[in-house]
């Protein structure tokens, strides 16, 4: 069965050592493409660098909430450039993140209406992260949706009722290893997603799933987070490869975008 990690960050240093062998185990246990989000315009570079070398891994451009502070007002501009690459299939990861202070909630959202905007205009999906920002970062989707803007909440972790909320939007929810802890209380959620609404990641290098938790991730313990995804809403290991898979291809159109080398 084939697979696609919609999130994994692998140009993280953590990998800086065994990326090939990273690659080959995740082709080993199924997973065919990988989606690695940028998370400002360095990560951007990093992440076309191996994209270039590796067929079956698409990008996207972006400005995660973290780094809000640390951009010019130049920034759209750079993004609409970068976005220019054959390579990128979202815009992202961008979002809201009041956890840390890392840039005031007033830089954040300014920077996340641009960007919104910006995918709109290149008519290009966007990866969403959210963290203690539920409120206003639902307002600001709601906003800015005019019937095209579509995209993915990644590593959710609200409730179902906000679940239920982003779904009304039109996103895609996915999640990931973090389903599969002890304490989670993401069971009743992962259970309301629609199969046309639901994606796979790791996010790789955090949120390792299972007795794996607190190691490094990677995109070969996807059929770990697939099987619990199957445990919980009472399907298939198959049919989660299926409809998770043919959720990523159409939200980032990679059907449309040739096949790549046979593994």
């Amino acid at each position: 069965m084939d697979f696609i990690d919609t999130h994994c960050h692998l140009y993280w240093a953590d990998f800086s050592n065994d990326l090939p062998d990273v690659f080959q185990r995740a082709r080993a246990a199924g997973v065919r493409r990988f989606i690695i989000p940028a998370t400002d315009l360095n990560t951007f570079e990093a992440a076309a660098e191996i994209a270039a070398t590796e067929p079956d891994v698409w990008i996207t451009a972006g400005v995660h909430p973290h780094d809000a502070a640390n951009v010019g007002d130049d920034i759209i501009e750079h993004l609409r450039q970068a976005a220019r690459h054959p390579k990128v299939v979202a815009i992202g990861e961008i979002g809201l993140d009041y956890y840390y202070d890392f840039a005031t909630p007033q830089v954040q959202q300014q920077l996340l209406h641009a960007e919104l905007e910006l995918a709109k205009e290149l008519d290009l999906p966007v990866i969403i992260h959210n963290r203690d920002s539920d409120e206003d970062l639902i307002a600001i989707v709601k906003e800015h949706q005019n019937g095209t803007l579509r995209g993915q909440f990644h590593c959710f972790s609200s409730s179902a009722a906000y679940a239920t909320r982003v779904l009304d939007t039109g996103f895609h929810i996915s999640f990931t290893g973090n389903v599969t802890y002890k304490k989670s209380t993401l069971d009743p959620v992962l259970s309301l997603i629609p199969d046309n609404r639901l994606l796979m990641e790791t996010d790789a290098p955090f949120m390792a799933p299972g007795k794996l938790r607190g190691k490094r991730n990677e995109p070969s313990y996807i059929p770990q987070i697939a099987e619990y995804f199957a445990w919980m809403r009472h399907q298939t290991v198959q049919h989660i490869a299926t409809i998770t898979t043919t959720n990523a291809e159409r939200l980032f159109r990679l059907d449309t975008r040739g096949a790549t080398r046979d593994h």
